[in-house]
């Protein structure tokens, strides 16, 4: 025998639950949240040959770091970072600067101080 129908609160008892039903529609699914797509640095257009003013300005200021790297000199000279490794080639043989640690990955270097050799 199936259940008998609550006789009293059949109206009242229909309101709540489109009471009901409206507040879970509103809350609903929670919505996707959006990520942001985090900061992006802007693409750099970064010189592949050196100028004359260029070439100057990495012989006058490159000694002058006191941390020397590829990736240092091809930020602040806006040129390629094998651009980079081979003007430290060439400033290292020149004894403008010193290696302080060689690796295959990575070569770190300084100033050449006047009187330490």
């Amino acid at each position: 025998m199936p259940p008998k129908a609550p006789q009293g609160k059949g109206k009242a008892d229909a309101a709540s639950s489109k009471a009901q039903s409206s507040k879970k529609d509103g809350a609903g699914k929670a919505k996707k949240k959006k990520w942001s797509k985090g900061k992006q640095k802007e693409k750099l257009n970064a010189a592949v040959f050196f100028d004359k003013n260029l070439y100057e300005k990495l012989k006058k200021e490159v000694p002058s770091y006191k941390l020397i790297t590829p990736s240092i000199i091809s930020e602040r000279m806006r040129c390629n970072v094998s651009m980079a490794r081979r003007a430290i080639a060439d400033l290292e043989s020149k004894g403008m600067i010193r290696a302080i640690a060689k690796h295959a990955s990575q070569c770190i270097y300084t100033r050449a101080l006047a009187g330490a050799e």
